[in-house]
């Protein structure tokens, strides 16, 4: 099993011309590391705070209009979800979004601020969703947050700019959940003939990508919820696999504590608001296993709770698990399930 159609060179720049309208270039800056400097993808600047807007952009600016007009739905651990709502409000459509019992409500209350409606539902119901593209209770046009060519050109779009911005560019350290970002920043150098040095960064509390290069195939792995959430899936997508295996070169995986030290160093230094996963891509170079020469890291996001963000830069240990308070709007059979 594959993506449905292949992410070419043509679709990724037709998706920035789609998106060029309505988005800005995140800047490159430059951090001074112990051994060099690292130069860092500031992804956590669009204006939900993550690089998720650029495959929901891509993906519902395709669309045949006809298509989302009664709505459109996600499965997202919170990103994603308010990367489709924003477009959705654009574009004057209804947006749900199913989402695992474990998603932080600072990811879901601007979610619902934006107009969307939250179906909560338990951890492996929601990576059935994934897998099936799509749930029962929720009905419209579905955007898979991963493993939609749309969506994959989209993030691809990334590539162009960092080639633009980075001359000696020859590694890129990507936060690795499902793929997507990955997937498409590497199709794109792959596509142009670019040898760029892609690496999956994962946290040690679930490793897939790490379990899956190891033995050649899709794998599952034990998956521990942690504040890291928006990586850690408890398996590679199938879909995902052959295009990963063809364009991702490794897998670094960090421990809660380097990531913990890669929030602090952006927030006090590049003063940078990363959430767990963003910081993933500069844990491995903090900790002296990558060496920083052309390399850039992408700060995927910046949606961290301000409880969490105080904790780390406090020098103290988050709690394992997502803040919660209970989200202010549900739909369906998931009222009531906080």
């Amino acid at each position: 099993m594959a993506l449905r159609e292949e992410v070419t060179l043509a679709r990724v720049h037709a998706a920035r011309e789609r998106l060029s309208d309505h988005l800005t270039v995140t800047p490159v800056i430059p951090l001074p590391v112990r051994d060099g400097t690292v130069h860092l993808k500031c992804e956590n600047l669009h204006p939900i705070g993550s690089f998720k807007l650029r495959g929901a952009g891509n993906a519902l600016l395709e669309a045949p209009p006809e298509r989302i007009a009664s709505g459109v739905v996600t499965a997202s651990a919170g990103n994603m979800a308010q990367g489709v709502a924003w477009w959705a409000r654009k574009l004057g459509v209804p947006c749900t979004a199913v989402v695992p019992d474990t998603a932080p409500d600072v990811k879901l209350v601007p979610f619902e601020a934006l107009g969307g409606m939250v179906l909560r539902v338990p951890y492996q119901e929601w990576w059935v969703t994934l897998e099936r593209r799509g749930h029962p209770d929720a009905t419209g046009y579905f955007v898979h947050p991963v493993a939609d060519p749309a969506v994959v050109a989209g993030n691809g779009t990334l590539a162009l700019e960092l080639l633009e911005q980075v001359p000696d560019l020859h590694t890129v350290l990507v936060p690795f959940g499902g793929g997507g970002l990955a997937g498409g920043i590497g199709a794109t150098f792959h596509a142009m003939g670019r040898k760029v040095r892609i690496v999956g960064c994962e946290v040690e509390t679930a490793a897939p990508l790490r379990a899956s290069l190891a033995a050649g195939r899709p794998m599952a792995v034990d998956r521990t919820p942690s504040w890291v959430d928006g990586i850690g899936g408890s398996g590679m997508l199938e879909e995902m696999w052959p295009l990963v295996r063809k364009v991702v070169d490794e897998a670094a995986v960090s421990s809660l504590a380097d990531v913990a030290h890669a929030v602090r160093v952006l927030a006090r230094e590049a003063h940078l608001v990363a959430e767990g996963a963003g910081a993933a891509s500069l844990a491995p170079v903090l900790a002296g296993r990558v060496d920083p020469a052309g390399v850039v890291c992408i700060v995927s996001g910046g949606n961290i709770d301000p409880r969490i963000l105080a904790t780390i830069l406090a020098g103290e240990r988050p709690s394992q698990g997502p803040v919660r308070e209970g989200s202010a709007r549900t739909s369906g059979r998931a009222r009531g399930r906080d």
